[in-house]
């Protein structure tokens, strides 16, 4: 029944004359849904129908709407009434001023009655919404004349609007005190209060406000943005100062405060200021200024509590608004205040210290530490670009900076928070994988580390000691440590309130070993010499909590509250790990600067103490958390600091020992991968500041053999075919290959040899293995990832004749029918294997020379004939965009394969014939891409655009002489026929681009020959409307010209189709 019933009203409203029917209902019927439905008759009709409408039947509508709005606004239900004035505001945007003169002063006479203002400024609002920026329904002519006639408007606009805020003001101030004459002044001030304000004039103000924000929106900053005007503005954004209970009506204010609050911003966010408009700004923000020190007034004998108490009293909207302006006013119009001496900015950080530090929730203080980011970035870059009185900038804002870097750093310690901290959820994870507390963390970190950067020496000596108070709680619990039985061990730490003050001084240690890794960035490069004294004591002291935490194995021993206690003592461990990771590139730097001395012994024992206090943990009864920190500052041990060594210290061989023999206890899968690659490249990776001949490469080699032996020994063992499910034994191997195949793509040729010679049984295994796998896609999907990383690590040391096996295995495999069985499974093991092997062939093609040329046909006709037909009018677009970032490649590294001239040749020979060969292949490339412009995907839209001005910029596509004779106007079409559509529009400009340097091919034959050919293919115009769109795109070369032509042409086209739909069958056109 409903399907009929909205059938039937569809049809009634598409009756010529049913509109008279409808005003009659709106007069006569007080129903709200047969008031809604005629006006929705109304905005039909006016919005997809009005140039059909007859003369005298427009001038009844435009004389009868507003009288009815005039007669009944103040009977009808809020959403009626403003429907009903967008109807007349609809109406306004198609015939004002030539067919509707009064429209706009109609609106600003009601402004100006005292009775109907509120309704004038709902009006007034609306035509600031529709007639700025109105949906495609105009032509661009017409946006352009609309703009401009309000834009004439403005000054006599802003004038009623700061008459009405004024006069509202001035009416029911009573206390008054002028604000202190100057923003440094002590004197607190009464506030300027309206006592008593009437809710008629709040809701009167707020309207005004509303308007107010959505004219800033878009208006340019000019003279017409009067003084006045702020004043007023300024008054009402102070109502959202005042705490609630302290005085009737204070949600309404608040409102009033948060809306003013609100023009502000829309203000502040202008960063293209006129010169004479600084001044005006200045008086801005010295009444801003003015409002901070309302919002964080505390008089002598209060403390900072009541600043707390004040903020947590205001409406949370109006504390958000103010967070958002102080933003703006710090990262757009810093620069330009911050050398007017009438700004006192280093008072503005101490209010803006003081408001940060009160905040009354986490997410209020994040928003204000970001605000700290983003000043002290642009004093980084201020202090870079003056390095002659950088000193001078330093000082200025030093104490502030110190000021700000202590109490962060309370902000983070569970001593002296803990209540506020332990509401931090530590568990759920965010969409960037971190919790709330370590979000919280590691923005708090942020600022650290960049006041660390501008005040190196005096960051250290804050943060320290503070580090120093916790590490000596935790190195001293060994004193509590008891016998418990026969084997055991206890914590004897039991009373309640130790355990609490215990619980803080852990997390406070963790958080701070994560600060103190924060800044290792801060003492390597060029300033290692002049800090080392101060890393050095870092460093060692970090060894030395290691060791202690791994000597006396905190997580093995009974405690008191375990749940609790029993993470803290693991959590400091893994951080102090951590910790030292980070420093390993000083480590490097270290190692470097002492192979040039003679007396290593300070570096040799810092990294022995290291693997003491690594190895120990890498052990599967250690909790995991612990033992990946283990396994990752080994990794870095190997790769970054690569101590001559570290292959000989008993703690590596033991674990050499105990991966290479110990099968039965084998480590979780992660720990165990990130092992094999610190001894593996142990062994492969060179030893930095030594020549050649000193590296040892020949022992290591042989090494580097046993290792991958012992660990691929089940692996190559494997009976073929299969007797059982091995897929546990190839996932875990491949897996552990495939990493130490990546962690060394990048290393020199030596390593990259002796990696392969290691691995090439293997490598044979595994080839041997996947035509047996064929039907297992979970087990083809790892294969193709490992042989995917050789591809790209170790294909030279590959060679040729073993790579061309492996493709043609490859090929040979993954026929049509198997093609389509994986593909269709979208998301599956199978889709993924197909997307591996395509990136594989992607690799293959790239590679320089002449090396796989062979190999190229039976690619291009996997692709073309195989894989296309299957994918091509189906979704999958993971396969999708594999397959044409592969024909990209073909066609960009191999561009000869399909154009044997030179770009230089092709120049000289003007236009005689091109020399081409794999022509179909070429023909199908391109209509496989022109075919992707068609379909709704618009990631494989984006992509494959990208790739054919890649192919232009670099191959001068376009330009060849079959695509330009054969292809262009096509493409040009089919996208200028999205662009219609509006299918793609977050990539009209992206789509713009490409016309424009398609069209650049040949101005002349795309004005001249392709336009109108395309305007006579488009339905739903007439001749005139034709040459109309054809003489308005006029025929410019520069892309900004162009673009403006696109835009018009398509918006103009969509106008015309509508107007032309909405005419009454039979018009004469004339």
């Amino acid at each position: 029944y409903l399907k009929i019933f909205t059938e039937l009203l569809n049809s009634f409203a598409g009756q010529p004359g049913s509109w008279r029917h409808c005003l009659y209902f709106l007069s006569n019927s007080r129903n709200e849904y047969v008031m809604m439905y005629s006006l929705t008759v109304f905005e039909n009709l006016v919005n997809k129908m009005w140039v059909g409408v007859a003369s005298g039947d427009k001038a009844e509508l435009r004389s009868c709407l507003p009288k009815l709005l005039l007669s009944q606004h103040a009977l009808l239900p809020f959403f009626i009434r403003n429907k009903l004035c967008k109807v007349i505001v609809d109406i306004g945007r198609q015939d004002w001023p030539m067919f509707y003169h009064d429209f706009f002063s109609n609106t600003l006479q009601l402004v100006q009655s005292p009775s109907l203002a509120p309704l004038g400024l709902v009006l007034l609002k609306m035509t600031s919404e529709e007639l700025v920026c109105p949906r495609e329904d105009l032509s661009v002519a017409r946006k352009e004349e609309l703009k401009k006639l309000l834009l004439d408007q403005i000054p006599t606009v802003l004038n009623l609007l700061t008459g009405i805020l004024e006069t509202v003001w001035d009416k029911h101030s009573v206390a008054v005190t002028t604000p202190p004459p100057s923003p440094t002044s002590r004197e607190s001030g009464e506030l300027l209060t309206p006592m008593v304000l009437e809710a008629e004039s709040g809701a009167l103000c707020l309207l005004a406000l509303e308007c107010l924000a959505h004219l800033f929106s878009w208006i340019p900053l000019s003279s017409s943005i009067t003084p006045s005007l702020l004043a007023s503005i300024f008054h009402f954004a102070r109502f959202g100062c005042q705490q609630a209970g302290q005085m009737v009506g204070h949600a309404e204010r608040a409102r009033l405060g948060v809306m003013a609050m609100n023009c502000i911003n829309e203000l502040m966010c202008k960063n293209c200021v006129p010169v004479d408009f600084e001044e005006f700004l200045l008086r801005m923000f010295q009444q801003t200024f003015y409002l901070l020190q309302r919002l964080t007034n505390t008089h002598s004998h209060s403390n900072t509590h009541t600043v707390k108490s004040r903020l947590q009293e205001l409406d949370e909207s109006y504390v958000e608004k103010f967070t958002d302006f102080l933003r703006l006013f710090v990262s757009v119009h810093l620069r330009r205040i911050e050398s007017n001496a009438q700004f006192p900015l280093v008072e503005f950080l101490a209010l803006l210290f003081k408001y940060t530090f009160n905040q009354p929730n986490h997410e209020g203080y994040l928003a204000c530490l970001d605000i700290w980011s983003i000043f002290l970035d642009y004093l980084t870059t201020k202090i870079r670009s003056r390095l002659a009185d950088s000193d001078s900038v330093i000082n200025r804002y030093k104490d502030a900076l110190v000021l700000l870097l202590r109490e962060v750093l309370n902000r983070i310690q569970f001593r002296l928070n803990q209540s506020q901290l332990e509401e931090l959820d530590d568990e759920t994870l965010d969409d960037d994988q971190q919790t709330e507390w370590q979000r919280y963390l590691r923005q708090s970190l942020e600022v650290v580390a960049r006041v660390m950067e501008l005040l190196p020496s005096q960051t250290f000596s804050v943060l320290f000691p503070v580090l120093q108070e916790d590490l000596d709680i935790y190195l001293g619990l060994q004193q509590f440590i008891v016998r418990s039985g026969t084997t055991g061990r206890r914590l004897n730490i039991t009373a309640e309130a130790d355990c609490r003050k215990l619980h803080c001084a852990l997390r406070d240690l963790s958080s701070l070993l994560q600060a103190v890794g924060r800044l290792a960035e801060f003492f390597t490069g060029d300033v290692f010499s002049a800090r080392f004294n101060d890393a050095l004591a870092i460093v060692q002291r970090l060894v030395e909590v290691s060791c202690y935490g791994s000597q006396i194995s905190l997580y093995d021993v009974e405690m008191a509250v375990p749940s609790v206690l029993k993470p803290d003592l693991i959590d400091v461990h893994a951080q102090s790990l951590a910790a030292l990771q980070a420093y390993s590139h000083w480590l490097a730097q270290f190692c470097s600067e002492v192979q040039r001395q003679q007396d290593q012994t300070q570096f040799v024992d810092l990294i022995r103490s290291s693997m003491a206090a690594t190895t120990p943990l890498i052990n599967a009864k250690v909790p995991e958390k612990l033992l990946l920190s283990a396994c990752h500052l080994l990794v870095s041990m190997a790769t970054t600091v690569r101590p001559v060594f570290l292959v000989s210290l008993p703690a590596a061989q033991n674990i050499f020992n105990l991966i290479t023999e110990n099968h039965n206890h084998r480590l979780p899968q992660e720990a165990h991968v990130l092992v094999c690659r610190a001894l593996s490249n142990m062994l492969l990776l060179p030893w930095p500041s030594l020549p050649e001949a000193e590296q040892q490469w020949q022992s290591r080699s042989a090494n580097h053999t046993r290792l991958l032996s012992s660990l691929t020994q089940q692996y190559r063992l494997l009976p073929r075919p299969p007797s059982h499910h091995p897929n546990t034994v190839i996932q875990q191997t491949l897996c552990v290959l495939k990493d130490l195949v990546d962690s060394i793509s990048g290393e020199a040729t030596k390593s990259r040899q002796i990696c392969y010679h290691s691995l090439q049984e293997s490598v044979q295994v595994t080839l041997a293995l996947f035509p047996l796998f064929i039907q297992q896609p979970d087990v083809t999907d790892e294969m193709l990832s490992f042989f995917l990383t050789l591809f790209q690590a170790l294909r030279v040391q590959m060679g040729v004749a073993f790579t061309e096996q492996i493709i043609q295995t490859f090929l040979s495999m993954f026929t049509r029918e198997q093609l389509a069985v994986s593909i269709l499974q979208e998301g599956s093991s199978g889709s993924k294997a197909v997307e591996k092997f395509l990136k594989i062939l992607q690799v293959v093609v790239q590679e320089p020379g002449q090396t796989f040329k062979p190999l190229l046909p039976s690619i291009l006709s996997l692709c073309l004939d195989q894989v296309y037909p299957i994918v091509a009018e189906r979704s999958c677009p993971d396969v999708k965009a594999e397959m044409f970032e592969l024909l990209f490649q073909i066609l960009h590294q191999n561009w000869r394969f399909f154009f044997k001239s030179s770009v230089l040749s092709s120049v000289q020979r003007s236009g005689a014939e091109e020399l081409m060969e794999n022509q179909a292949q070429f023909i199908t490339a391109m209509q496989a891409f022109g075919q992707s412009f068609l379909q709704p995907d618009i990631h494989i839209f984006k992509q494959n655009l990208s790739y054919l001005e890649v192919l232009n910029t670099k191959h001068k596509l376009y330009h060849r002489k079959l695509f330009r004779n054969t292809m262009l106007f096509h493409f040009i079409n089919v996208l200028l026929q999205v662009l219609l559509h509006k299918s793609h529009d977050l990539l009209q400009d992206d789509i713009t681009l490409a016309l424009y340097n398609m069209a650049a091919v040949d101005f002349p034959a795309f004005y001249s020959s392709f336009l109108p050919e395309f305007l006579n293919g488009c339905q739903g115009l007439d001749p005139h409307q034709r040459t109309t769109l054809a003489r308005n795109f006029t025929p410019e070369r520069d892309l900004p010209s162009f673009s403006q032509g696109v835009y018009r042409i398509v918006n103009d086209l969509r106008f015309y189709r509508l107007c032309n739909g909405s005419l009454p069958a039979g018009t004469l056109k004339l």
